[in-house]
């Protein structure tokens, strides 16, 4: 399945489309480091991402985990972990998985600058919930809580996220 996303902020795949929050910087070719651009291109589904305290494992047939108090996502374009998971604290720049503002209580982790993870190109480019009044993101497509786990059922491994240029 391709989830279509496009530069006025709608997603749609199939089952649907729903008004999504992109980044702060716009749709952009060659994303950078810290441009707040949500990049264009096709990216594979990687795996979903959850808060147990505030949610049950969304019905999907992605891979799914869940988020611990000590995860967070490398943004350091030196560290040897750059665009990785890794566990808190972490010495190197990085985003904190457990958030307070619920924005990733789902994270759905895409393939963007992954294999092979370049450095400078982007890190922590997700699907993730979006704040109410669809602020913009600092590079990643962010829909409504309920929007999100109502794709999530129809996603399955193979699946594309794709955002138009």
């Amino acid at each position: 399945m391709d989830i279509e996303v496009s530069r006025d902020g709608v997603l749609t795949w199939p089952g649907g489309s729903f008004r999504c929050a992109l980044g702060r910087g716009g749709i952009g070719a060659g994303k950078r480091e810290g441009d707040g651009a949500t990049p264009v291109g096709s990216f594979p589904l990687r795996r979903v991402l959850y808060r147990p305290d505030r949610i049950a494992a969304p019905e999907t047939a992605l891979p799914t985990a869940p988020i611990a108090p000590d995860d967070g996502w490398c943004d350091d374009p030196a560290d040897p972990d750059y665009n990785r998971p890794v566990k808190l604290p972490f010495a190197a720049s990085h985003e904190e998985m457990w958030r307070a503002d619920g924005l990733y209580d789902v994270v759905v982790v895409i393939g963007h600058n992954d294999d092979p993870v370049i450095p400078g190109e982007g890190s922590a480019v997700f699907m993730h919930v979006a704040k109410p009044d669809y602020e913009p993101t600092a590079g990643c497509v962010a829909l409504a809580l309920p929007d999100l786990l109502a794709l999530l059922r129809d996603c399955r491994p193979g699946d594309r996220l794709s955002v138009a240029g």
